[in-house]
């Protein structure tokens, strides 16, 4: 028995579900949190227990049942500005080169991969738009895209709870872009404006970008995956990416061993590049200029 008092069949389904749906496997120490995370589900929809949950699902024509399922087993752990040190390291050095480089056509696109409820997109629309005499002129792209319902809707909206909003966000910061409200602290229209959230599934999505992405975030994520889904969200990344551009992973994560997509900054910790076509240090000079 694999956790609860449902029949392993279930969670072999479950997890096949969410392998399918997601690309994501779980880890042995997640699966016994499958019927605690469904719980709220199985209350919503009128269901007994995980056994009943699985053949609904495969009887059932109900689109928001499988919605509802899948994103009840996503781990959504986000927050703002996470990690400092590499919010540090992309203001003062990758978006400058990144501008030197994009100088002539004056378009920035960022593009975060497993955004979740929207954190870390907010981190990085709030200092582009704190910076915002570098980029007066630019078309400035900022793309969020989550294989979550639920999380894109609320990233959407923009609504945190009071412990969300303290969560690595400066008082500073929470007070100039966002409004309290009854329900909570909500991003100020000015702010979602600057960000496009969609529904999307990397492994068979195509982001909506513009043009190739500069600045990718997809933090861990990859780890939620098996070694072959690895490799292929990999190279999707890279085909999304600008030939010069930055990938952003977390702490934990790393290229060695895991692709020959993209290797590991030279300058940057924590941050990677295309391995065909490495960012190229501008001159001081010109970066000054």
């Amino acid at each position: 028995m694999m956790g609860g008092s449902a029949s392993e069949s279930a969670y072999r389904v479950l997890m096949g579900v969410l392998e399918s749906r997601t690309g994501q496997t779980l880890s042995p120490n997640r699966i016994w949190r499958i019927e605690m995370s469904l719980k709220p589900v199985m209350q919503r929809h009128g269901i007994a227990d995980l056994d009943a949950l699985v053949a609904a699902l495969v009887t059932s024509t109900s689109r928001a049942l499988l919605d509802d399922t899948v994103d009840a087993m996503l781990n959504n752990e986000t927050y703002f500005y996470r990690e400092y040190s590499v919010f540090d390291d992309i203001t003062a050095t990758a978006l400058e080169q990144i501008r030197e480089i994009n100088k002539l056509r004056r378009r920035l696109t960022i593009w975060h991969c497993g955004v979740s409820t929207g954190q870390e997109a907010y981190s990085m629309a709030m200092l582009i738009a704190e910076q915002g005499a570098k980029w007066a002129g630019w078309q400035v792209d900022i793309v969020g895209t989550d294989v979550s319902h639920h999380a894109i809707g609320r990233a959407r909206v923009g609504l945190y709870t009071q412990f969300e909003i303290q969560r690595g966000l400066p008082v500073q910061r929470m007070v100039r872009w966002f409004d309290q409200t009854e329900g909570g602290w909500l991003a100020k229209a000015d702010l979602r404006r600057r960000i496009d959230f969609s529904v999307q599934n990397m492994l068979t999505d195509r982001p909506p970008l513009a043009s190739p992405a500069d600045l990718i975030f997809c933090r861990n994520l990859l780890l939620y995956f098996s070694a072959p889904m690895r490799q292929k969200a990999f190279a999707r990344l890279r085909a999304m990416a600008a030939p010069q551009s930055f990938l952003v992973l977390g702490a934990g994560e790393t290229v060695l061993g895991q692709t020959d997509q993209f290797v590991a900054s030279p300058r940057l910790r924590g941050l990677y590049e295309p391995a065909d076509q490495q960012v190229r240090r501008p001159d001081s000079r010109s970066i000054a200029a």
